[in-house]
């Protein structure tokens, strides 16, 4: 943390540059700055449909165009563009720390004084002895394999690195947990998604789930303080198994661990999952965060966990069926959860073989 320690650093902000500003969370971050008073230049791929008012959109492709001329005259760069906002596995995760790369360089060419970027509480990695909760003082350790975590880890080290060659800058580094919100949802609400009805081993650990309205404060107020250094994102406390289990709704089937990370590794494969099977460690051991030191700038959640998770996971049929019915169900699920696994493996291994 020593790395990112404060400069004092407090001048009034004036313009700023935000990418990824047509996605959920830069419509939300674009319209908190507009209405702050700040003079907003959004950069994505694409201006939305519904262009938000006071943001100055802009078309660019962040990967191959110039970026110079976007960034003159900036003070401000808040850096949310991704390329897994489209895609359903990481595979792709590598080509965001190139996009970062080039995002830092060009802030720094236009003397960009500010820098906001959101990492991940999954840089911490998922493991047996984590604290619950974690600190910004843990160490990261992403899971092995995890090519999200390890790219955001990489992305943290190029904002250390931007920051020491720029005696002037100050770069805060966001880390939130599992945001969603009303139909919309991060890449990692996905992967958890996913992986919850089957669960691998004996791992049962606290989750957190986090509004993307909450989000979007927590990167406006980083923008506009400015805020230095890593801040945890997240809901006060954590929901425990029990509530996340009564929550969900739905039937979790419990096999080994090394069966599911074969069924998941299959599935990985063919394309089919939304991560690869590393992305397990996630849903078996706690990577639960505290928010103190984001909540002592004068941020605080409008949402609790139980609340976000609910508008981010609308009621299925599981909510109506009696719970011998839910009982009944769940053993047919895991008897079709077999079957399918041992399908998936031949179909991964024939795959392979013709490769």
């Amino acid at each position: 943390m020593d790395r990112f320690r404060s400069r004092g650093h407090r001048r009034p902000v004036r313009t700023v540059v935000l990418t990824g500003s047509s996605g959920a969370l830069g419509r939300r971050v674009g319209a908190a700055l507009a209405a702050s008073g700040h003079h907003v230049v959004g950069l994505d791929h694409a201006v939305p449909r519904r262009p938000v008012p006071g943001v100055d959109h802009r078309t660019i492709d962040l990967a191959a165009d110039a970026l110079g001329p976007s960034f003159a005259g900036a003070d401000v760069l808040v850096h949310l563009a991704s390329v897994l906002s489209g895609t359903r596995d990481d595979s792709d995760a590598p080509a965001d720390v190139d996009l970062a790369r080039r995002v830092l360089a060009a802030a720094g060419g236009a003397g960009v004084d500010h820098v906001v970027l959101v990492s991940s509480a999954s840089v911490y990695g998922a493991w047996p002895d984590n604290p619950v909760p974690l600190t910004e003082d843990a160490p990261i350790r992403p899971n092995p394999g995890f090519a999200f975590a390890e790219s955001r880890a990489r992305i943290e080290t190029l904002a250390a690195e931007h920051r020491h060659r720029h005696a002037h800058s100050t770069v805060a580094v966001l880390r939130p947990t599992t945001a969603v919100a009303e139909g919309q949802g991060s890449w990692m609400a996905r992967v958890l998604d996913e992986a919850e009805p089957v669960q691998p081993g004996d791992g049962d650990p606290p989750v957190q789930f986090l509004h993307f309205d909450d989000l979007s404060a927590a990167v406006a107020l980083a923008a506009c303080r400015p805020l230095d250094g890593p801040y945890n994102v997240a809901p006060d406390g954590w929901l425990a198994p029990d509530a996340h289990r009564a929550l969900a709704g739905t039937p979790r089937i419990r096999l080994p661990e090394r069966l599911v990370g074969a069924w998941v590794g299959a599935r990985w494969r063919l394309r089919l999952a939304a991560a690869p099977p590393e992305a397990l460690a996630l849903t078996m051991h706690p990577w639960v965060v505290a928010n103190d030191r984001l909540r002592a700038e004068g941020w605080e959640p409008t949402w609790t966990n139980e609340e976000a998770y609910v508008a981010g996971h609308p009621a299925g049929p599981w909510a109506t069926l009696s719970p011998k019915r839910r009982q009944e169900l769940a053993l047919a699920t895991a008897g079709a959860a077999l079957v399918g696994l041992g399908v998936a493996a031949g179909f991964a291994v024939r795959r392979l073989q013709r490769r």
